[in-house]
């Protein structure tokens, strides 16, 4: 079995207009609560995944630079395997959120901006061993704690705006899933 490995450097970097190209996603996962007083109806529990930022107080959703060879999409699994260790499909585009950055400052982008392009993320499984095992920690957490917890103000607003409001509109996936069978119009 080969060793997982997280990218480095910055020679792929996207840019865009002064922007430093960045995708991510919110993990998340639903289970049903069952009432405990008679069987009553169960309700829907989802939970977000988020890890532990190396540089100070606070948690954070996996996220990176989206590079050449890669769409954005792929770039937010990479980014949730690496720092987080899951994998899933991504079923709903939660939107663009420009931020500055104090520390990623370069010639491309020399006042620090960032924009990142943030999604759902369904986890379908955890692994035991990641490339960013050794300093990042995982935590489950309900959508009213991960908003409490969260260190940065555009993840905030990705979480409270983006991921929020899907999940009060009945999260409906839009972007294609693997591994769903084909509806049973579509089949003979």
């Amino acid at each position: 079995m080969s060793e997982l490995v997280a990218r480095t450097g910055r020679q792929q970097q996207r840019y865009k207009d002064g922007y430093r190209l960045i995708a991510g996603c919110i993990p998340f996962k639903c289970s049903n609560d069952v009432e405990e007083n008679g069987g009553g109806p169960s309700k829907k529990i989802v939970e977000v995944l988020m890890i532990n930022s190396n540089r100070g107080p606070g948690l954070l959703f996996p996220k990176g630079g989206w590079e050449n060879d890669e769409t954005a999409e792929q770039a937010a699994l990479r980014e949730a395997m690496e720092e987080a260790g899951v994998h899933g499909d991504l079923v709903h585009f939660l939107g663009d959120y420009p931020f500055k950055s104090k520390r990623l400052q370069d010639e491309f982008s020399p006042e620090g901006w960032c924009k990142a392009a943030m999604y759902a993320l369904l986890v379908k499984e955890e692994l035991e061993s990641w490339p960013e095992k050794s300093h990042r920690q995982r935590s489950w957490l309900t959508i009213p704690k991960a908003i409490e917890c969260c260190r940065h103000a555009w993840m905030r607003e990705a979480l409270e705006k983006g991921f929020w409001n899907w999940y009060a509109d009945g999260m409906i996936y839009t972007l294609p899933i693997k591994d769903v069978p084909k509806s049973s119009s579509n089949q003979s």
